[in-house]
């Protein structure tokens, strides 16, 4: 972070031998500019001494951890830098740790910038045969099932992602919104076209945001209240997906059509339909009421309808086809009469400005009706997204008819494509409740007399689903998710308050009631319970009007917490399994919601591989899972990066129930159902060894930075639902997973895992269960994730905070046991070897992350001998500032 040749950038070191080679120059160059860049704003800042404390740090981690042996070694230069950072003054401490988060979200913006250019050459060379594009599996499926078969299937495919607020999200909107305007700017210095903007200008503009960056308070002050990661997430909706969903749509039916490409009626479903739970979800978050609930979807609709009104507005401009020309049909003219008589006023001016041209009248008179569905003037308003769908489909028709074929299947047919796709809701609204919350209100009600506050807001929020649905349509919020699904009474408990909710029979809303299977016993019961729920007359009456459609979802979080990643890993898997044939059995078009998270510890990892290793006849073309907070970011924030996003998981999630897919799946499964059952034995065992041992929750709590970050303003939701650290039951599975994380030992990730391969002890065995096995070469390429962002010198300063040098050794013991076992069964020298891309990005920004952890056990020493942490402290701030930088260089945190 320097501005003279002879301070060496804060970048990606060129002198790193060992690396620089795999990474790309326009990278390279791109981090070296960053690093630069920001290293003149720190001078400006804090003039050369904060400079040479930031370089120092930074040289000292370089060299420890280059001096370690797969970054296990404890060497003179990590002791150095240790007591570097025990110096630093206080405010000297926080300003280095600002200066490394910054750093981290520039690299993560060169890398972003990165990823792009290889999509666009990849574009520009045209997919490989072993592309994972949209084009390309519908190709293989058609191998393989029959041209038919494989558009019948295409026709139903979908991939439902569901945004959700994240409890440990650690940045700022405005930090965020910096990001963004450095991003543009990275965007703009690959232009080289005439009247690009000048190098010294761009320059200029840079280190203008990095200094808004860089003088912005990284934390927050106040807890984001539920309304503010709504808007966070409308930021995401806003930039990128409501303008890329069509062209990812695009996409594959330009490959259908091939010649015929927009002239062709379009052939490419709208496969994506969104969900949210941000301000949806009230399970153990007190600040989610019925009126925010309804406020939301509110935010979510203007949103929406006033992208539909700008895009229609757009289309109605260009459409200046004279009618001698280009003649309405009659469809066209009936509906131009009808809008005449609905709206005469607005009619009349339009036609004014447009005498001769019926198809231009038409769609500015639709534009200016969902203006009206926008603001509520219920004269002009739309009544239902399937009105202005008709309406849309007339121009097109009548369009055709004229010849004007580009016009009708080009921006138009994109229009529709998100009309479909988002409706007037934009994403659906899911509430969420636990399972007891329900039981207490419905036993309240039975009884007679008062009822508590609590159960009068249980109630509302079904009267809320009502009117959502009234205003935006059933779409708009129609499935209840029942936290802790432990019988088949949970879920009819939620009929019950639905029908209590309103005083007239058959005035509740229309409800899929969703249960949510998160503990272990939970999904080894999971079956029984719904053959209960089949016997429920309102289910029976459900399933007939939804073609028999049902929705099981599936916790990753809590049963990982329960058992251990792996036999979390294989019990999930055997649940769907169990899931899918019990819904084959029952008649039922069966999808499964997997609650997976962006942590490796959470069900995290390459998503579309695990699409492709999931039980035969669990996906069938139909993939819903949620993204949280980081994770949208990294899926989102850009149109480039959304897309092939988008694309993979579509993809993925057609191949998952091809023949060949569902064979090796099923095959594998017979083939290695013995050695799943002695690797669910032996990690469970160890796993218990660990946090069943008496005293492990308060250790745990001592070790890591859970208990501070209960204080830390991370997200609208409380890390527990209510018990102490003396008991880890109520304690959140995404704190827990996060808490781990920071102190840089990933346990949750894969604690048992070694055990479980070494009293296996085949290596032969585990080797071609590596080969032929999706979900156990999943588990271990993830576990091989994991222990690359794990760092036992640190591990073994954040174990010595606490008090029992035996469980702190049995983590110790374990970690080392399940790299010697990861590697030794991927057949490999070292971890992420054959993985250059990621071992790159792994390796670079280990020391910069180890700098940040430095300080913050620095902050968590000194809690601890003052026996906590009070919010205003410098350690609080700068435990914040590290918790945030972490996060930022990790990128899959919690």
């Amino acid at each position: 972070m320097s501005t003279t040749a002879e301070r060496p950038a804060a970048a990606f070191p060129a002198d790193r031998d060992q690396v620089s080679d795999a990474v790309d120059a326009p990278l390279r160059a791109d981090v070296s500019a960053l690093g630069a860049l920001l290293g003149r704003v720190l001078t400006e800042a804090g003039g050369l001494g904060l400079l040479d404390d930031v370089e120092r740090l930074r040289g000292l981690a370089i060299a420890a951890y280059e001096g370690s042996s797969e970054g296990t070694a404890v060497d003179g230069a990590f002791e150095e830098a240790e007591a570097l950072v025990e110096s630093f003054s206080s405010e000297r401490a926080e300003q280095v740790a600002r200066a490394f988060t910054a750093y981290f979200h520039l690299v993560n913006l060169a890398e972003e910038r990165h990823r792009i250019r290889v999509l666009r050459a990849r574009a520009a060379a045209g997919a490989g045969a072993n592309d994972d594009t949209l084009a390309n599996a519908v190709a293989r499926l058609t191998e393989e099932v029959g041209e038919r078969e494989a558009r019948r299937r295409l026709a139903e495919l979908r991939f439902h992602p569901v945004f959700t607020a994240h409890p440990t999200e650690a940045r700022r909107r405005a930090v965020a919104s910096a990001i963004r305007r450095i991003a543009d700017l990275l965007g703009l210095r690959e232009q080289v076209a005439p009247g690009a903007i000048a190098p010294i200008e761009l320059d200029r503009r840079l280190l203008e945001e990095i200094e808004v960056l860089w003088r912005t308070a990284p934390i927050r002050t106040t807890r984001p209240t539920p309304l503010d990661e709504v808007r966070t997430a409308m930021n995401i909706f806003d930039q990128t997906v409501f303008e890329v969903v069509p062209r990812v749509y695009r996409l594959l039916d330009d490959w259908l059509l091939g010649e015929d490409a927009g002239v062709g009626t379009a052939q490419a479903p709208s496969f994506v339909r969104f969900g949210s739970w941000i301000g949806g979800d009230r399970d153990g978050n007190p600040y989610v009421t019925a009126d925010l609930t309804e406020e939301a979807a509110a935010i979510q609709a203007e949103h929406v309808l006033l992208g539909l009104e700008r895009a229609a507005n757009r289309i109605g401009r260009t459409l200046t086809h004279d009618a001698a020309d280009t003649p309405p049909d009659d469809a066209l003219l009936d509906l131009a009469e009808r809008q005449s008589r609905l709206a005469p006023e607005v009619t009349s001016q339009i036609g004014i400005r447009a005498p001769h041209e019926p198809h231009r009248r038409v769609v500015l008179v639709i534009a200016a009706r969902i203006a009206a569905t926008r603001t509520g003037d219920t004269r002009l308003a739309y009544g239902a997204p399937e009105e202005l769908l008709a309406d849309l489909r007339v121009v097109q028709g009548s369009l055709r008819a004229a010849g004007a074929l580009r016009s009708a299947n080009g921006e138009l047919q994109h229009l529709v494509w998100q009309v479909e796709t988002f409706g007037f809701h934009l994403a659906e609204l899911e509430v969420r409740q636990h399972s007891k919350v329900h039981r207490q209100a419905l036993e309240e009600i039975r009884a007679g007399g008062e009822l508590g506050e609590t159960t009068l807001e249980v109630l509302e929020v079904f009267r809320t689903i009502k009117r959502l649905q009234q205003r935006y349509g059933v779409r708009a919020a129609r499935r209840y998710i029942v936290s802790f699904t432990q019988s088949a009474e949970d879920l009819a408990n939620v009929y019950a308050l639905a029908a209590a909710a309103f005083p007239t029979p058959g005035e509740a809303p229309e409800l899929d009631v969703i249960p949510l299977f998160e503990t272990f016993a939970d999904l080894d019961a999971s079956t029984g319970i719904l053959d209960g729920y089949l016997e429920l007359e309102l289910v029976q009456r459900r399933l007939a009007a939804t073609g028999r459609k049902l929705e099981v979802m599936l916790g990753y979080s809590d049963s990982s917490k329960d058992v251990g990643p792996v036999s979390a890993t294989l019990a999930l898997h055997d649940a769907q399994a169990r899931i899918a044939d019990w819904a084959t059995a029952n008649g039922i078009v069966l999808t499964l919601f997997h609650g997976r998270g962006g942590a490796l510890g959470r069900g995290g990892g390459p998503a579309n591989r695990a699409v492709l290793a999931q039980p035969p006849g669990s996906v069938d073309g139909r993939f819903k899972v949620t993204e949280q907070g980081e994770v949208i970011f990294a899926h989102y924030a850009d149109q480039a990066i959304a897309m092939r996003h988008l694309e993979q998981m579509a993809s993925a999630t057609l191949l998952a129930s091809s023949p060949s897919n569902e064979e090796r799946n099923r095959a594998a499964a017979a083939d290695f159902a013995d050695l799943g059952a002695r690797l669910d034995e032996a990690s469970r065992a160890r796993f218990f060894e660990l946090v069943k041992a008496d005293g492990f929750a308060p250790w745990f709590a001592q070790v890591t930075p859970m208990e501070e970050l209960g204080l830390l303003a991370l997200g609208s939701r409380p890390a527990r639902r209510g018990l102490s650290v003396e008991s880890l039951e109520d304690l959140r599975a995404i704190p827990w997973v996060f808490s781990w994380t920071q102190a840089r030992i990933n346990l949750t990730g894969w604690f048992g895992l070694g055990s479980a391969l070494a009293a296996v002890g085949d290596e032969d065995l585990l080797r071609d269960a590596y080969a032929r096995w999706p979900l156990f070469a999943s588990l271990i390429d993830n576990v091989e994730m994991s222990l690359a962002k794990t760092d036992v010198r640190l591990a073994r300063r954040y174990l010595a905070l606490g008090d029992r040098d035996d469980l702190a050794q049995l983590v110790l013991d374990e970690l080392a046991l399940t790299h010697e076992w990861v590697v030794r069964t991927g057949g490999r020298g070292g971890l992420l070897e054959g993985k250059p891309v990621l071992r790159r990005a792994v390796r670079l920004r280990s020391p910069y992350v180890d700098a940040l952890s430095l300080l913050q056990l620095r902050a968590l020493r000194s809690a601890r001998a003052d026996g906590k942490v009070e919010p205003a402290d410098a350690d609080h701030r700068l435990l914040l500032l590290t918790v945030n930088g972490v996060a930022a260089g990790l990128q899959n945190t919690g």
